[in-house]
């Protein structure tokens, strides 16, 4: 067994290692249980880390996203093999790049539509521009790239503006064959807008947001609130010393438009604990229901078939060791092997991360849930850091 003292000890070694800060929430029965803070959140300042400091969520925005869209589809408002362009016309003629026997790149037209379910399982075809995707660098890593550099040239636009210039990137492949991570989630914020007919932001905010009482969590950082905002520092170099790594904070200026559904939100550990909570007690928290326990079954299902799971496997064993056991549900990992895993997880226990850190873990066949805040970009440690977390947790003689 483990217990709180265990916890408190691993953070500290994680401080020691690598951010120059770090939380832990942990909730049973919704409740919460263990609140943890190490170090700080403002290192030149020696403003020590706290539970209600804002931390940036990036790709643990995905979860919340795929989230609204199931809250859509509880509604009977959406379903999940809906081909996108029945919400966004302009992906109504998807093609897909092919390399030429003679090495250069053209299109076909693909197999089938996008569906829903493929944007929310990463099968779209979608990916991150040249800078983030990795590996072999593709037409449509390209194309994306080209896409959002002009997007951000013009200093703002929005989710739906997005969508559209993103129609017209190739895909990486027939949506429904393959697993990519990348765009998928953002476009899926495009759809939620349509579908609620109300802006994105503004639709997360009443149907996840408010209900669990999240009030620091949004997408562009209100003036009043920048005191508490953490700084973010790059990792650790071999004397130890860090810089300031902040690049990316226009995503957060309120002179913006972009509610990136993939990587946009600010959050607290506060706030993204009770997010976690409620996805570990089956969609309600507080007395208050936000999805029902069946949804929740459905996005913490695995929705890759066997050659998207082995490709979602081979980022595994190319970087993303954390992942390992897991298969991809609605915008969330999930146990499937916990042999492979080497977890001492239940099967069906379920989250993501974030490129700076952030961790999320829900398990409803315990109530049990948890989330790590950290503020480092480039990020080394997730692969090293969550499965440590996730051991010790699920080993809490507070949970039994």
């Amino acid at each position: 067994m483990s217990n709180v003292s265990d916890l408190e000890n691993l953070l500290k070694h994680f401080v020691e290692t690598g951010p120059v800060g770090c939380g832990v929430s942990v909730c049973k029965n919704g409740k919460e249980i263990i609140n943890l803070c190490v170090g700080y959140a403002d290192l030149e300042a020696k403003r020590p880390l706290k539970s209600n400091d804002i931390i940036r969520l990036f790709s643990n925005t995905k979860p919340f996203t795929a989230a609204c869209m199931l809250t859509l589809y509880e509604k009977g408002k959406v379903l999940m093999t809906d081909p996108i362009e029945k919400f966004l016309p302009e992906f109504s003629h998807p093609r897909v790049a092919v390399v030429t026997h003679n090495g250069t790149f053209t299109t076909r037209p693909a197999a089938r539509s996008i569906m829903i379910r493929d944007l929310l399982s990463m099968s779209s075809g979608l990916t991150y521009g040249t800078a983030m995707a990795g590996g072999t660098v593709s037409m449509t890593n390209i194309v994306t790239q080209e896409v959002m550099d002009e997007l951000e040239s013009r200093g703002s636009f929005t989710v739906r503006e997005f969508a559209k210039e993103m129609s017209r990137v190739p895909l990486l492949f027939d949506p429904g064959t393959s697993w990519a991570y990348g765009k998928s989630l953002d476009v899926a914020a495009a759809v939620v807008e349509v579908i609620a007919d109300m802006d994105f932001g503004e639709y997360m905010k009443k149907a996840i947001l408010d209900p669990l009482g999240m009030e620091d969590t949004f997408f562009f950082l209100p003036e009043e609130k920048k005191n508490r905002l953490s700084r973010q520092y790059t990792e650790k170099d071999a004397e130890g010393n860090v810089q300031i790594s902040e690049g990316l904070d226009f995503m957060y200026n309120q002179s913006r438009k972009f509610k990136e559904g993939g990587a946009g939100l600010l959050s607290t550990m506060d706030d993204f604990s009770k997010f976690a909570a409620m996805l570990s007690m089956g969609g309600t928290l507080n007395g208050v229901r936000v999805m029902s326990r069946n949804t929740i079954d459905l996005m913490r299902e695995n929705f890759l078939n066997p050659q998207q799971l082995a490709d979602f496997q081979a980022s595994q064993e190319n970087g993303w060791e954390f992942a390992r056991g897991y298969g991809y549900g609605c915008g969330v990992r999930t146990m499937i092997d916990r042999v492979y895993g080497g977890s001492n997880s239940r099967l069906g226990e379920f989250g993501w991360s974030g490129a700076a850190g952030t961790w999320l873990m829900a398990d409803p066949s315990q109530n049990l849930s948890a989330v790590y805040v950290q503020q480092v970009i480039p990020n080394p440690y997730e692969s090293d850091f969550h499965p440590r977390l996730r051991a010790v947790i699920n080993s809490l003689e507070e949970i039994d």
